[in-house]
């Protein structure tokens, strides 16, 4: 993750990432999510941390990925949580059979992650709030386990080296950890980042606009019954030390996708303004509602990001990636300039399709490991919320040498919990 990585070619590493080098196979042998592996029979037992939507829908994905697949073992914080997803995991007509998760496996509270990888599963899907996935992953990993792991994979720098180093252990016992930076998985964004990166089709890459901009999401309201802890909880999303704030929790896809077409190098410098101007009331906890953030390559490459999550503005996701012979828009899969195209193969379910990829790789004894990217876009991400809250251009050793661990490092059903301190560019430090 230092920019020694530089040393390798662009061309070099995306022959190597997953993201392209898996990519003829998933539009191939893998496109469809029927058998996952021809000829395999070997059932495989899935276990599901988080139960909420992303959670329910990873486990679905699962399902879909083979026949073979069966869900064993659910865990939640929360009791009804776990119940809905069930519930909802039972209506599929086609994967209904194969939810064969007993009442002794439901599990509930803090520790409900271990007693989930303890069941007896081969796979486990990480899906809680992110603060909780570096524990939660090296946990896994002790255990043996191979991992879909939701992104981002933390919300500070310690959680990110943890992931780093747990992911080298992954690999050390052949174990898979896919990512769930879904974009990567997507065969018609495969063949644009191909064309740009390895085909040249708009000459070197100048500079990168990329954005986020959305709507509002959720929000579960409050109730007189809920310790402190329980309110943040549920309501994860509005509290950076358990999403590390939106952009974190949300904007992480457009900056990974800047960071693929760049071979998964880091910055050597990056400095944004951000703040809230619509989410200003109490119940949206701690974070911003926009963030602008500029990144410099030592290639030379800039990256302008924006993220918002405001209601009645105008949105746009997508990365506008300029060249010297032209410009790519990489979620319409187009091309403009001196070698005009547009992408008109098949279209997929790129959440089945990472999940097709992670149990293909385990039923072929080639374990998938993920862990580079998924570390260096959230840290991309992490960068991004240290310059926004502190109002300060930061370097990337800077950032990654931040001992800032935020939230408890003990978890109960009470009122111990983080001050809910809004950031002010200028007077907030970098820890």
């Amino acid at each position: 993750m230092s920019s020694d990585s530089t040393n390798s070619s662009r061309r070099d590493f995306m022959k190597a990432s997953t993201g392209l080098a898996v990519g003829a196979a998933l539009v191939g042998t893998m496109a469809v999510p029927r058998a996952v592996h021809a000829g395999s029979s070997e059932k495989i037992k899935v276990g599901l941390v988080g139960c909420g939507g992303r959670g329910t829908g990873a486990a679905q994905n699962a399902l879909n990925a083979s026949p073979e697949n069966v869900l064993t073992a659910v865990g939640d914080t929360f009791a009804d949580q776990a119940a809905n997803s069930l519930r909802h995991l039972r209506r599929g007509e086609a994967t209904k059979d194969r939810v064969q998760v007993t009442e002794d496996h439901v599990f509930v509270g803090f520790d409900a992650y271990k007693q989930v990888i303890d069941s007896g599963v081969d796979v486990v899907i990480l899906a809680t709030p992110p603060h909780f996935r570096p524990q939660h992953l090296a946990y896994a990993v002790e255990k043996g386990k191979h991992t879909f792991v939701e992104k981002p994979i933390g919300v500070d720098a310690p959680g990110v080296k943890s992931v780093i180093e747990t992911c080298n252990k992954a690999k050390e016992k052949k174990l898979a950890v896919v990512s769930g930076l879904c974009w990567r998985y997507h065969p018609a964004v495969q063949e644009t980042v191909k064309r740009v990166v390895e085909d040249k089709a708009i000459g070197d890459i100048i500079a990168i606009q990329s954005c986020y901009n959305a709507g509002t999401l959720w929000h579960r309201g409050d109730n007189p019954k809920w310790s402190r802890m329980e309110y943040q909880v549920r309501n994860w999303l509005y509290f950076h030390w358990l999403s590390g704030d939106h952009i974190c929790e949300q904007a992480v896809h457009s900056l990974d996708k800047t960071a693929w077409l760049q071979g998964d190098i880091s910055p050597t410098k990056a400095v944004g303004m951000g703040g809230r101007q619509q989410r200003v009331q109490p119940e949206y906890g701690d974070i911003y509602d926009h963030h602008t953030v500029f990144y410099e390559y030592p290639t030379g490459i800039r990256v302008y990001f924006t993220c918002r999550q405001q209601s009645d503005t105008t949105t746009m996701v997508d990365e506008v990636v300029l060249g010297t012979k032209g410009k790519a828009f990489i979620l319409q899969n187009q091309i403009e300039g001196e070698k005009p195209w547009k992408y008109s193969g098949p279209g997929h379910d790129m959440y089945d399709l990472e999940h097709v990829a992670l149990f293909n790789s385990i039923r072929d004894g080639k374990p998938i490991n993920n862990g580079h990217y998924m570390a260096n876009s959230t840290m991309l991400a992490v960068m991004g919320r240290m310059c926004t809250y502190t109002g300060k251009e930061l370097t990337w050793d800077q950032c990654m040498n931040s001992q800032e661990r935020l939230g408890p490092t003990e978890y109960a059903w009470n009122d111990n919990v983080p001050a809910v301190k809004v950031a002010i560019p200028g007077r907030t430090k970098l820890a």
